[in-house]
């Protein structure tokens, strides 16, 4: 039986080390049906709590979003009794008063991925899980409080509009975007917001602005790019030592009732 954990942290550009958790950290590895994870899973404490990290794109930043194998990662994450994943994402903004350095807890997204597996459910049973509210209400209230408490810039929501990758917007694209008021742009959200849905885990993100899209015609140089991501992933950090505790034990949200009205 693998160590347990109840809070799982997946980490985005920016965030690939546990280096938050105290004390003893174990590294487990988990076979799924699915392929192997990103990485090993690292599990530790924090702030009394049980918590399990997994770095999104591998070691050293190897997997490119398209590649992800979201469904080994959350299946990974439920098998070790995850209940709630908080994901850290950079993300590049679609609006002026959304800066660079800001964050964003998404409540809403819109999907322009193309080739990625979207389900576990794949043939003799179908599961339609509901993703009008996709965000897990509980978890954003947390987090978003917190941040206010804190200091950290933290609006409160956002519609996340995930693409393919790895290639960025064109800017017709993303003027698009913006016609469509879509607030932030990424390339990892689904479907892992999708899968952890399916898997009656709760879900929400931390989307750390790193620079302005294409749409507002600003150069922006790699330096300013990594500059803004260092920055970002110490609040993160800084954010994430508060959240923890904060988090009720018991969940009080449908999350955990996905399945009961999905599955045919």
């Amino acid at each position: 039986m693998e160590k347990g954990a109840e809070i799982g942290i997946i980490g985005g550009s920016g965030l690939y080390e546990p280096s938050f958790f105290e004390g003893r950290i174990e590294e487990v590895k988990i076979y799924t049906p699915f392929g192997p994870t990103s990485d090993f899973i690292r599990i530790g404490e924090m702030r009394g709590r049980s918590i399990a990290f997994l770095a999104r794109h591998g070691p050293k930043h190897s997997i490119p979003p398209h590649k992800i194998n979201y469904r080994a990662n959350i299946w990974a994450l439920k098998k070790i009794g995850v209940k709630r994943i908080i994901s850290v994402s950079a993300v590049g903004s679609l609006r002026k008063d959304y800066r660079p350095g800001d964050f964003v807890c998404p409540d809403q997204f819109i999907d322009m991925t193309k080739q990625r597996k979207y389900s576990f459910y794949e043939g003799r049973m179908v599961a339609h899980v509901s993703m009008a509210d996709p965000f897990c209400p509980e978890l954003r209230k947390t987090i978003i409080s917190t941040a206010n408490k804190i200091g950290v810039k933290m609006h409160r929501e956002g519609v996340y509009i995930c693409i393919e990758g790895p290639r960025f917007s064109t800017k017709a694209e993303s003027r698009l975007w913006r016609q469509w008021n879509c607030d932030i742009i990424g390339m990892t959200l689904v479907p892992e917001v999708n899968l952890a849905r399916e898997a009656e885990i709760c879900y929400a993100v931390i989307a750390t602005i790193t620079d302005y899209d294409v749409w507002a015609e600003r150069p922006v140089t790699a330096e300013e790019v990594v500059r803004v991501m260092k920055e970002n992933t110490e609040k993160a950090k800084k954010l994430l030592y508060e959240v923890i505790p904060n988090i009720p034990k018991e969940r009080k949200c449908s999350c955990k009732d996905a399945l009961k009205t999905a599955l045919l």
